[in-house]
């Protein structure tokens, strides 16, 4: 699991190759390889440590060919070493794959390999995958490749190349996210629109079953079936040069600086003669919103909690049944959906596996299903009855920052407009909420500008082993956010809880030697939130607090304050989870930790 990149055309293949694979490598990996045509055969190199070794390594060699494929792995089968980084041949070289994902029945085809004679170099499902090609061949490419299909259970995206055929590299989907990129005498190949961005915006999203031939001249893509298909191309919209550092040490750093512009470019074209429009975006008419009975929020991780904070919203504004859940458990379970149930599935990448198996149970029982992304080609918008772009520009630290706060924003925009379709929503209301939703990005920017606090407390509490996060109503939600961005850069233990249930458990770990971080802006709670401090200043915890300014209470009560500019109870969370955004981001940087990349850690969670 981690990344493919494939290119036919004029350029030099290898550094193509090269290239995309740097662009992957915020994704994680453990080995890499490349497999490249050098003078009429395949030259195959492999290392099983960084992009930067591989290509010192191929410098050396310099393959000057037009052609090849490239992966970067994160080891499922096997251990990490030279031998088991991809790309992987088949019996003599025939075919070289590279491969995402995981072969469920790998074992069971394997022992039929063996039985018939087929010999084995490593435990990877990839080999196993590059000799049932094999098996399959009989001089037609596209008639083995649908026999392969037919074989593999489990999620896949393949890049193929057979060194009898220079001309051509092929590409299966089943499962896992794979584009394809058109230029002017070349195609390219990727698991990540960022890895061909350099060379095309032109892109084709593979669904499930496709297969596609690739070459200098075009792309020509067939069905499981091996019958032509048609697809439409997107185009992608954003400039190369935002997916830059642009000056900051991290992309986790400078995303958290982008929130108050992505926010703005969320809101642009959505907010018309006052009030929110969804008209020219949705096929969701105002029938359909009238006739809703429930709304239904699913996702995982970052998209889960952002979920949590909206369904406060719906529940307010909307006058409807409003279920969240996790994705990987709302799939299982036996929920009762018709088309009078909006579901709605967030996920940055729009690849999320859970999140997708998800929505085609959701499909397969009648809800009218929603996507709400960031990656408009991705396959939950292709496979959704409508989509929602979130248009926060490319996100490319593991740790979502942006993203968290540009669903939370659509999420909103989506509760006014169903509210005011609905009648449940007075004009007066509508207009307030907008006029707050207007103003944010400057909260945001504002809540920026006092960043050297949270790094002077980041230097306080980085030794800390373990945090404690609480939260009354809507900032539970963001206590659950800043405890997992805390856990997931800097590798501190971190748990959040509902600031009710402290004394129903969690105050047993409360001591002086665990900081305790409790959300607390001025709202209708913020007496009982008060309790919840004191409670843990007298067991002689550290409390950090983030409140409102002015908000003089907090100062008395806490250890440290980091204020925050203040707005309506529901919009709280795009200013509260800002300070804890930069607390895990700072704390990550004074323990040395690698912060756009964290261990076992992938942007693109595409497998379950």
């Amino acid at each position: 699991m981690c990344g493919i990149v494939g290119y036919i055309g004029y350029r030099n293949a290898c550094s193509v190759l090269l290239d995309g694979l740097k662009r992957l490598e915020y994704r994680v990996y453990d080995s890499v390889g490349i497999a490249v045509n050098n003078s009429k055969k395949i030259e195959i190199i492999k290392e099983a440590s960084r992009v930067s070794d591989l290509e010192r390594i191929v410098k050396e060699i310099a393959p000057s060919g037009t052609q090849g494929i490239g992966n970067a792995r994160w080891a499922n089968h096997g251990g990490v070493s030279v031998v088991k980084a991809h790309s992987c041949p088949s019996r003599d070289k025939h075919f070289i794959l590279a491969h995402n994902g995981i072969i469920e029945n790998c074992s069971e085809l394997k022992e039929t390999l063996l039985a018939e004679g087929f010999n084995f170099t490593s435990e990877r499902d990839t080999e196993v995958i590059a000799q049932l090609l094999m098996k399959f061949y009989d001089g037609d490419v596209l008639k083995a490749l649908t026999s392969l299909q037919g074989q593999l259970k489990g999620s896949y995206a393949l890049a193929i190349v057979d060194e009898e055929d220079m001309d051509h590299i092929y590409c299966m989907r089943g499962g896992f996210p794979m584009v394809l990129g058109m230029g002017e005498g070349e195609s390219l190949c990727a698991t990540d629109t960022l890895a061909i961005l350099p060379y095309t915006k032109n892109v084709i999203s593979m669904d499930d079953g496709d297969i596609a031939e690739l070459s200098s001249q075009g792309i020509k893509l067939y069905d499981a079936k091996g019958s032509p298909l048609q697809k439409k191309n997107f185009f992608i919209d954003w400039d190369l040069s935002s997916a830059e550092k642009r000056g900051y040490p991290h992309f986790m750093l400078k995303e958290i600086h982008e929130q108050g512009g992505a926010f703005r470019s969320t809101l642009e074209g959505r907010l018309i003669n006052g009030g929110v429009d969804f008209s020219s975006e949705l096929a969701l008419n105002e029938e359909v919103i009238k006739r809703l009975r429930a709304i239904h929020l699913v996702a995982c991780g970052t998209s889960y909690y952002a979920s949590l904070i909206a369904e406060r919203a719906f529940e307010r504004w909307c006058d409807l049944d409003i279920k969240v859940d996790v994705a990987s458990e709302y799939r299982y379970r036996n929920i009762r959906l018709s088309p009078n149930t909006l579901a709605v599935f967030v996920s940055q990448s729009g690849e999320t596996a859970d999140t997708l198996a998800a929505q085609r149970r959701a499909r397969e029982l009648g809800a009218y299903s929603l996507a709400v992304t960031n990656a408009k080609e991705s396959t939950l918008a292709s496979c959704c009855d409508d989509v929602l772009l979130l248009k926060a520009g490319p996100e490319i630290g593991v740790a979502a920052t942006k993203t968290f706060t540009g669903q939370i924003a659509v999420l909103y925009l989506l509760a006014i407009y169903i509210a005011k379709v609905r009648g449940t929503l007075t004009p007066r209301m509508e207009k307030e909420l907008i006029d707050e939703l207007i103003r944010l990005p400057y909260k945001i920017e504002a809540t920026l500008e006092r960043e050297h606090v949270v790094e002077e407390l980041a230097s306080n509490f980085s030794g800390s082993q373990s945090f404690l996060f609480f939260g009354r109503g809507i900032s539970y939600p963001v206590a659950l956010e800043g405890a997992l961005k805390l856990k997931e850069v800097s590798y501190i233990h971190a748990e959040a809880f509902a600031a009710g249930e402290m004394k129903h458990g969690p105050i047993a770990l409360i001591d002086s030697n665990v900081p305790v971080l409790i959300v607390a802006p001025k709202d209708s709670l913020h007496e009982k939130t008060l309790s919840s401090i004191k409670e843990a200043k007298a067991r002689r915890a550290p409390v950090i607090a983030v409140g409102f300014d002015g908000d003089e209470q907090l100062a008395n009560d806490a250890s440290h304050v980091l204020y925050v500019p203040p707005t309506r109870e529901e919009f709280s969370p795009f200013v509260t989870v800002v300070p804890l955004q930069l607390l895990a981001y700072y704390m990550a940087k004074k323990r040395g930790c690698e912060i756009d990349s964290p261990r076992h850690l992938t942007k693109s969670v595409t497998e379950e």
